[in-house]
């Protein structure tokens, strides 16, 4: 069986980690802001996170043009699906990064951040559209994930074709 390349496997559990990561310090600072604790520290964290993930993202697309991809291990709908949707992941991890500026950009955090006053950070982001489509892609990517995932677990207990040996740094037997 065809294996991802190295660099491809880590990058792919980094933009994971850091995805995870830049969730969470997203979730601290959104309920932070409506306890009026939010600290510029966790909007830059959070932006810094983000910014990470862009930077793998587009250096995953580039390795996959350089180091090539394996070869689907069928020509099913569901193979077309799979591709489609792993490619969706990457639209929406560019958009979500896009969203993610624009929303800092168009707001108050930008100033608050570049002041260093946390005072300046918005309560809300009312009127703020780039916030609402960051918020709607988080969710769009959550669940892409989560198919992703089952997909992949489909393949490693029920279709057994251990599929997931793929995006893994272990030497084959």
């Amino acid at each position: 069986m065809q294996k991802y390349s190295n660099r491809m496997v880590i990058v792919h559990w980094l933009t994971l980690v850091l995805l995870v990561a830049a969730w969470f310090l997203g979730e601290v600072a959104h309920d932070a802001r409506h306890d009026d604790m939010a600290t510029i520290s966790g909007y830059v964290f959070h932006i810094l996170a983000g910014a990470a993930v862009l930077l793998l993202t587009f250096a995953r697309l580039a390795f996959r043009r350089a180091d090539g991809v394996p070869a689907p291990l069928g020509d099913t709908p569901m193979d077309k699906v799979a591709k489609g949707l792993q490619h969706l992941i990457y639209v929406v991890l560019i958009l979500l990064a896009v969203s993610g500026m624009m929303q800092t950009l168009g707001s108050d955090v930008a100033a608050a951040i570049l002041a260093g006053d946390a005072t300046m950070l918005p309560k809300k982001f009312t009127g703020v559209v780039a916030h609402e489509v960051h918020e709607v892609l988080v969710n769009v990517l959550i669940a892409l994930v989560v198919v992703h995932v089952l997909g992949a677990l489909k393949h490693q207990f029920m279709l057994k074709d251990n599929i997931m040996d793929r995006m893994s740094l272990r030497k084959k037997d």
